[in-house]
């Protein structure tokens, strides 16, 4: 079935930066690329996914099943003719470029000026909060820009150098259209606010058994909050884990489901609260309810950093879906996508994060009303079908003008 069909049936290419493993194919289907391309199918639109692979296996499929193609990643010079491999197999009418970066944005702009096809630009993380956001410079000695220039791994032999990351922001503007998904990005970039959709129907409380669950993984017998994805430091965990040590209440556990694939830094949180944690491995999207079904509570911690702003937590939508009680801080627009759904709190502050957790364990009737509207939210603004209403306007914007 079909959402708010374009005027006619497009064939989109999703050009992304890094299709491996250990890139965007990390989570899965549970990652903005494979909901973009599951919104655009059901608006009618043909698509593929293509993109580069560096050092590591491409992606697995997903459960939307949509095409990839991959080519081996390089550094300069060699990303050159892997550019011009991968630009060949292009087949859309419109390129939809996943981040202002030379693997996407230049690549999809170098093609709209040789084949005459739209570009649309999705922004869903701002790239240079990595690096120092608007402070960033390239400030390099002599010597030292010679080595990131003739080394074989020199930095600047990097396609995606925050050097060019800058150069790259520039020329956000020539895209056709632009689509981010919080509102940090919007008034940064501009463009359309298109949220990260859920699959509501997989995602669905009724056909997962929570005991069953808990059962699975080894989790019977304690009430579990519930953390899936990656912990990074502005992701708040330690928020929770210090909340955890103030309640000091041997049932509760921190369930982690997945885990840092960036550092040591998993292993820095086990080695300090060992106690309270329980750490599952990565999941792939079809298996990841009857996981979040073993949830008491669903933690979205995150502290009020230039990175958290910019990000829609996709943890959110897996408890809002499975109507769990999640509590998180007013940080972005968590506030504005929860509203009266679930808890909120101040980031940093493990004694408030204690207090609700013992208040929300304490009062399973409100939990569970929360749980309830939390689902009906998402159905209505961050499901695939939202997502796909408001995509079907961007398409329909370019094949109208």
């Amino acid at each position: 079935m079909t959402v708010n069909a374009p005027v006619a049936s497009p064939k989109i290419s999703i050009l992304v930066s890094d299709l491996s493993k250990q890139g965007a194919g990390r989570w899965g289907g549970a990652v903005r690329t494979f909901l973009l391309a599951q919104a655009l199918e059901r608006i009618g639109a043909t698509v593929k996914i293509y993109g580069f692979v560096f050092g590591d296996e491409p992606a697995e499929a997903t459960v939307s099943d949509v095409p990839m193609v991959t080519v081996p990643g390089e550094y300069y010079p060699g990303f050159i003719g892997r550019s011009r491999a991968l630009l060949k197999q292009l087949d859309g009418d419109i390129i939809y470029a996943l981040r202002p970066k030379p693997t996407t944005l230049g690549l999809a702009l170098w093609h709209k000026r040789n084949r005459g096809c739209r570009v649309i630009l999705d922004i869903d993380d701002w790239e240079l909060s990595w690096h120092g956001g608007d402070g960033y410079r390239y400030r390099p000695s002599l010597r030292q820009l010679a080595q990131d220039i003739l080394k074989p791994r020199g930095a600047l032999r990097y396609p995606d150098h925050p050097l060019y990351l800058r150069w790259m922001e520039s020329r956000v503007c020539e895209a056709d259209a632009v689509t981010v998904h919080t509102q940090f990005l919007q008034t940064r970039f501009g463009g359309v606010k298109i949220p990260n959709g859920k699959d509501t129907e997989l995602f669905n409380p009724d056909a997962y058994d929570p005991q069953l669950s808990r059962q699975a993984y080894g989790l019977s017998g304690y009430r579990i909050l519930m953390f899936p994805g990656a912990p990074r430091p502005y992701k708040g965990i330690e928020d929770v884990l210090q909340a955890l040590d103030r309640l000091d209440d041997p049932t509760l556990r921190l369930v982690i489901v997945g885990g840092s694939p960036y550092d040591d830094y998993d292993q820095q949180l086990r080695q300090r609260w060992g106690r309270w944690i329980i750490q599952l491995p990565p999941q792939p999207v079809t298996k990841m309810p009857f996981v979040v079904a073993g949830a008491d509570i669903i933690v979205v911690p995150q502290r009020e950093t230039p990175a958290a702003l910019a990000q829609f937590p996709l943890k959110l939508t897996d408890g809002m879906s499975m109507a769990k009680p999640i509590l998180a801080t007013r940080v972005g627009d968590i506030p504005e996508i929860l509203q009266d759904s679930g808890y909120l709190v101040e980031p940093e502050a493990p004694e408030a994060i204690a207090q609700q957790i013992r208040w929300i364990l304490e009062h399973p009737e409100d939990a569970q009303r929360r749980g309830a509207l939390a689902r009906t939210r998402c159905i209505q603004h961050y499901s695939i079908e939202a997502m796909s209403r408001l995509l079907s306007e961007v398409v329909r914007s370019l094949q109208s003008s």
